[in-house]
C-alpha cells in the first residue's frame, strides 16, 4: 500500500482502541459475525484467512500460556527449550510473512474495492507497523530468556518473566488486530464476492 505513514488519533491506535470505529461498520452491520457461515456463507478465500488466523490466536496464546507451565515447574527447562525454539519461530515468521502478503498485495485491493472502507485497511496497515515493533522486541527478549534456560543462567527466571511481558503485550495486540482485520474483511468478501480478489 502508500509507503506514506498515517497519522490515527489515540482512539484509534492498537493498544487503546476498542474496536472498530463507527464509521468503518457499515458492512459488518450488514453482515454480522453471527450470521457468517449461518445466513451467509464464507467462501475458500475468507475461510482461509479466517484459519490463519486463529493458528496466529492458537499459537500466540500457547506460547504465553507455556511459560507459566515453567515457572510453576510443571515441564523440565530441557523439554521446554526443545519445545518452545520451533514454535517460536514459526509463530513470529509466519505473523510477519502474512502481515507483508496483506500490505503489499490484498490490502490495495480491499481498499480500492469500496472507498468507504478504504482507511480501515489504512489501519490495519498502521496496526502492522506497531506489531512489526512488538514482535522485534518479542524475538529479543526470547533470545536472552532461550540462552538463559539453555545455559542454566541464574538470571533465567528473570529474563523468562521479562519475556512473558513482551509475548502478552504482543499477543493482546494481535488480538484486537485479527479481530478489527476480520470485521472489515469478511463482510466486504461477502458484500463483493471473492472471485473479485481471486478467490472461489
Amino acid at each position: 500500500m502508500d509507503t506514506t505513514r498515517k497519522s490515527f488519533g489515540p482512539e484509534l491506535e492498537l493498544t487503546t482502541r476498542g474496536g472498530l470505529p463507527d464509521d468503518l461498520k457499515v458492512l459488518i452491520a450488514k453482515y454480522p459475525r453471527q450470521d457468517w457461515n449461518t445466513v451467509h456463507t464464507i467462501g475458500e478465500l475468507g475461510r482461509f484467512w479466517i484459519e490463519r488466523h486463529d493458528m496466529f490466536r492458537e499459537l500466540g496464546a500457547t506460547l504465553v500460556e507455556s511459560i507459566g507451565n515453567l515457572r510453576e515447574g510443571a515441564v523440565e527447562p530441557d523439554m521446554f527449550a526443545r519445545w518452545f525454539a520451533p514454535r517460536l519461530n514459526h509463530f513470529l515468521g509466519d505473523l510477519q510473512g502474512h502481515h507483508q502478503i496483506e500490505d503489499y498485495q490484498y490490502f490495495p485491493l480491499f481498499a480500492a474495492a469500496d472507498a468507504r472502507l478504504a482507511h480501515g485497511f489504512e489501519l490495519l496497515e498502521e496496526d502492522h507497523h506497531l506489531i512489526h515493533t512488538l514482535l522485534e522486541r518479542n524475538a529479543e527478549a526470547a533470545s536472552v530468556f532461550y540462552n538463559d534456560l539453555v545455559s542454566g543462567a541464574g538470571q533465567m527466571p528473570y529474563s523468562r518473566d521479562a519475556y512473558a511481558v513482551e509475548a502478552e503485550s504482543l499477543l493482546t495486540g494481535l488480538m484486537r488486530h485479527l479481530e478489527d482485520e476480520e470485521d472489515l474483511l469478511i463482510p466486504l468478501l461477502l458484500d463483493q464476492g471473492e472471485r473479485k480478489f481471486g478467490g472461489g
